[in-house]
């Protein structure tokens, strides 16, 4: 079958990422759905799976695609053939209890990703666990496909991890990514003012169209004291960054006392300095949070479906020019998700 193959890790990841013919599935197992896919959407986890994941041997080539939607085709032992011809959305994060102290901990279950672990949508045709999909009906598979794990991480950042409420002020930094934007989405839904950085004034502009409150132009400087300018020296309720590397400090010190930094990722650096002293006199809260789990899902699916909101998508493109796909948000110039159309 058809499908987008990265045939080896390395950088730039387009120029190793090929359209073929002969990709082969394994077979169906027990639970799971075969899904003739509509659209996927790329991540920039699927940058890094092209890069080659720290501490995680890699086989190659491999399929990424953590965002798939499409039509179930198939099922496997156990799972009801009601499923076929409905369309389904994926939550390519598959739960992996606890083996050493089985509902002890408090922490999420670890996870397994379908697109990094294993093989993913960005194909003629994935395989999930029946319980990683929900039927969304006649829902336009592209708009979908581009919701989908960005709103879902942004959910669990800001609903779960930082208990947003009504009303806060959030600042969120590198707008434009699809984290970002999906956070973007999600604090305007809960009615909060909304601060945006990017390196970019053109990004500032489209966030300003979308009805962000205040933007701050990233020229590579701290810009916390201009956080706090806008916000009358008080500073943000919670600031949502993926960023990390030499924006986590000015983070940290953009925060109002009893502040929440949530991050999702690290694409600009994994050890970054940080102010112990103002974490603890200001007793700010610093948390980690990845994906989501299927409650979740259903919740931030639920907007989607019945509230109308959408993803910002930057382009389309069809599956056979998945390498154009890869490298237009390998730029960094893309606002919105990028997504691979398959029919």
């Amino acid at each position: 079958m058809n499908a987008a193959v990265v045939s080896q890790e390395g950088t730039p990841v387009a120029s190793n990422v090929a359209f073929v013919s002969n990709w082969k599935l394994p077979a169906l197992a027990a639970s799971e759905v075969l899904v003739k896919t509509e659209a996927s959407a790329l991540n920039h986890l699927d940058l890094w799976v092209g890069k080659g994941m720290p501490g995680l041997a890699l086989e190659y080539p491999r399929v990424s695609g953590s965002d798939g939607c499409g039509i179930v085709i198939e099922v496997g032992e156990g799972v009801d053939n009601d499923w076929i011809g409905k369309r389904v959305l994926l939550n390519a994060a598959v739960r992996q209890p606890e083996k050493v102290r089985p509902g002890y901990s408090p922490s999420p279950e670890d996870i397994r990703m379908i697109g990094e672990h294993d093989n993913g949508a960005n194909a003629e045709q994935f395989i999930a666990p029946v319980e990683n999909v929900l039927d969304i009906g006649d829902a336009d598979p592209i708009e979908a496909a581009a919701f989908a794990l960005s709103h879902l991480t942004a959910w669990r950042m800001l609903v779960t991890r930082a208990q947003l409420r009504a009303g806060q002020t959030v600042l969120i930094t590198g707008i434009g990514g699809g984290a970002a934007l999906a956070s973007f989405n999600i604090a305007k839904h809960f009615g909060c003012t909304t601060i945006v950085t990017s390196r970019h004034q053109w990004k500032l502009d489209r966030a300003l169209e979308l009805g962000a409150s205040e933007t701050v132009l990233d020229e590579g400087e701290d810009w916390s004291r201009t956080i706090r300018g806008l916000t009358g020296k008080r500073g943000v309720d919670v600031c949502v960054d993926s960023v990390g590397g030499q924006l986590h400090l000015p983070c940290i010190k953009s925060l109002a006392r009893g502040g929440t930094l949530v991050t999702c990722g690290c694409t600009a650096g994994a050890s970054p300095k940080t102010d112990l002293a103002r974490v603890f006199w200001n007793q700010l809260s610093v948390l980690g949070s990845t994906m989501g789990d299927m409650d979740e899902f259903r919740e931030v699916v639920s907007l989607f479906v019945n509230n109308g909101m959408r993803a910002v998508i930057d382009s389309v493109h069809d599956a056979s020019n998945a390498q154009d796909a890869f490298a237009r948000l390998e730029s960094g110039e893309q606002f919105g998700k990028v997504v691979l159309r398959w029919v």
